[in-house]
């Protein structure tokens, strides 16, 4: 059994600026939204426990106010989130007016959609100014209604990821665009990760055109907070059950989460209740369950004290689950000792508010990075008594013996590059420019890089601005990158021939030289966000690809040199045995994507050095994987060779009749 091995170890400086208030009683996030509240469309990716829901009762207000609009639609995925848009006093903060939801207008409690629906319509057709529902009712209510019903309102729609540009089978989609082309609406966008679990984009590049983006990152909101010191980010694998693996990572010390897998996946044993009981017991002996919370008492195996579990899996009695999830929102969100363990599997993920959370242990590979952040998000929250957060994702390693090694490979690689893509988010953000000659001093926070190419455009600098890291998640999502973060393909052809066809994909309007100048950034940002930086005397080095290189010195063809995700396989290598490493090694090499034309033609130029230098051509049944690929790409090349001449051949004959 291996240890916890952390992909991620950040430290931050505990500024306090991200929760502090200023005369309005905003927060900097919330500042930075307020400023931009005249924009008709307003996009804001920030991320959980910012402060997003009362950023929109901010703006809404001003809209109402201000702005003559005459009414405020709040759209939440679920019920249970509705709770952070009710009724909340501003004034006493200085700012202007109170947000004020009357119950019969707040539709996320029990009842028919039905009685939803008309009570939707009715509020459209009323004076009533703010309603909360969920994104069904909005769903629902939309099919009775003309797109031009929505003129004069503010459409807020939270954990926006869940709309698809895919409009023919995101029905949500399809409402956004029909009521954006239909009415005069205004449009407030919230979400903590702006990408899906699917390669479909939230918006098309045209209609996010229509939006005006405010983005607030992981590293300032974690840097400014008060209490939370450090995040880790790690994984465990283990071998059999993961029934059995699980004592090792529980600390019972800690205020945790337990996330027990999707019962279709690969780690579940398909009995959940069964799962929660192994856990049960690995805690301790229980005493009883409270009749009014759901809340189990157990007293501890190991050192008698009593803890206060949550069982959020078995759903078998529903009005049990509705007490306990009533009991979590109302005294566990405010009292430490409310409860000590979560159990869940499909709750608890999106907008659940438990500030004392410290450990997030998740069974099993999770295929949406953003079902992974929403899960950190729960530990994220800054709390008097906890310095540190923890992610612990507990994984099967690939056994040769059983099958699916495949699907287990991937499974442990997407879960890796998953945690660099948090290593990137979580990182401080640098500017990089381009270096001449010997120029001053950079300023702090500023890397000047030789051959660099700086944006040259407003919509290249935007993308840098509001995009880089939902670039990286759709780079990470790629199966064929997914491979190469392993190391499996050469890193010139990583960085100069698949990440510029993932940002072709994602941002089709962009011209050679603007998808050139991303691409640097995307490498460069990613490749320093990973190396190790040291101070000697006054100079720094920066680690990268084992060597340190003086900061002053680098350049765009160095960093060109380096697989700036190369890190998941490293990290695999020490945190798995050698005959486990070698079965991931073999199925990559078994499963490597075919050779596309772009990367032969790529690798070419260095076929061409390689044969110089060894007298001989490639072997492709060499051991020595470049060797390899240099001979599966000249491969490639010769057939296309001899079917572009076919083809040749073929059309003179067919002139000459």
């Amino acid at each position: 059994m291996s240890s916890t091995v952390n992909v991620v170890d950040v430290t931050y400086a505990q500024t306090g600026e991200s929760v502090n208030t200023d005369a309005l009683g905003m927060r900097e996030m919330q500042q930075r939204v307020f400023a931009k509240r005249d924009a008709q469309h307003l996009l804001i990716k920030a991320p959980p426990a910012s402060g997003k829901s009362r950023a929109l009762m901010f703006v809404g207000l001003d809209k109402l106010y201000n702005q003559g609009r005459k009414k405020v639609i709040v759209a939440v995925p679920e019920r249970s989130i509705g709770a952070s848009f009710s009724t909340t006093r501003l004034t006493s903060h200085g700012f202007f007016a109170d947000w004020e939801v009357t119950p019969e207008r707040n539709l996320c409690t029990p009842g028919s959609s039905a009685g939803k629906v008309d009570a939707f319509i009715d509020f459209l057709r009323s004076s009533d100014p703010i309603l909360v529902c969920t994104h069904a009712t909005l769903r629902f209510a939309f099919e009775r209604l003309a797109p031009d019903e929505f003129t004069g309102t503010v459409l807020a729609i939270d954990e926006f990821h869940h709309v698809s540009a895919d409009t023919e089978n995101s029905r949500l989609g399809a409402l956004l665009k029909e009521v954006m082309a239909g009415s005069d609406v205004h449009i407030v966008a919230m979400t903590g990760s702006y990408f899906r679990g699917d390669s479909v984009p939230v918006l098309s590049s045209e209609d996010e055109a229509q939006f005006t983006p405010v983005t607030f990152n992981y590293y300032d909101q974690l840097n400014g907070y008060q209490y939370l010191k450090s995040l880790g980010i790690g994984h465990h694998f283990y071998q059999g059950r993961y029934t059995e693996a699980i004592g090792e990572v529980l600390d019972l010390d800690k205020k945790t989460i337990v996330h027990i897998p999707n019962v279709n996946s690969g780690e579940s044993t398909k009995d959940k209740i069964e799962e929660v009981g192994f856990i049960i017991d690995t805690i301790g002996d229980v005493i009883d369950t409270e009749p009014d919370t759901g809340i189990i008492r157990i007293r501890r195996s190991d050192t008698g004290e009593v803890l206060r579990v949550a069982d959020l899996v078995d759903d078998a009695d529903q009005k049990k689950r509705a007490d306990t999830l009533h009991y979590l929102s109302t005294v566990a969100a405010k009292d430490r000792d409310g409860v000590d363990i979560i159990l869940a599997l499909g709750m608890a993920k999106e907008g659940f508010d438990w500030p004392f959370a410290e450990h997030a242990l998740t069974v099993g590979y999770r295929a949406s990075l953003t079902e992974i952040i929403q899960i950190i998000g729960r530990v994220t929250r800054d709390s008097p008594g906890k310095p540190h957060a923890q992610f612990t994702n507990l994984l099967a390693e690939p056994d040769a013996e059983r099958g699916e090694v495949t699907v287990s490979v991937n499974n442990m690689l997407k879960a890796i590059t998953a945690s660099l893509l948090m290593e990137q988010v979580l990182a401080p953000n640098f500017n990089f420019k381009a270096k001449h000659g010997n120029d001053d001093a950079p300023e702090p926070g500023t890397i000047k890089i030789k051959g660099f190419k700086e944006p040259s455009s407003e919509r290249v600098k935007q993308i840098v601005e509001t995009d880089l890291n939902d670039l990286k998640a759709n780079i990470l999502q790629d199966e064929t990158f997914a491979k190469a973060a392993a190391g499996s393909v050469d890193p010139e052809t990583t960085n100069k021939v698949l990440i510029p066809k993932i940002i072709r994909d994602r941002y089709p309007d962009l011209t050679d030289e603007q998808v050139e100048e991303v691409r640097q950034q995307v490498v460069v940002d990613s490749v320093i966000k990973n190396g190790e930086v040291r101070e000697v005397g006054d100079k720094r080095f920066i680690k990268m690809a084992d060597t340190f290189v003086n900061i002053d010195e680098v350049s765009i063809n160095l960093i060109d040199t380096i697989n700036p995700f190369q890190r998941a396989f490293e990290v695999m290598s020490k945190s798995v045995t050698p005959s486990v490493l070698k079965i991931i090694s073999d199925a990559i090499t078994s499963t490597r994507v075919e050779i596309s034309e772009d990367e032969a033609l790529a690798l070419f130029p260095k076929i061409q050095n390689w044969v110089k230098v060894n007298g001989r051509h490639p072997d492709v049944r060499s051991d020595d994987p470049t060797e390899k690929r240099y001979a599966e790409a000249l491969l490639f090349l010769r057939r296309l060779k001899q079917q572009r001449e076919a083809q040749k051949q073929a059309s003179e004959i067919g002139t000459d009749q």
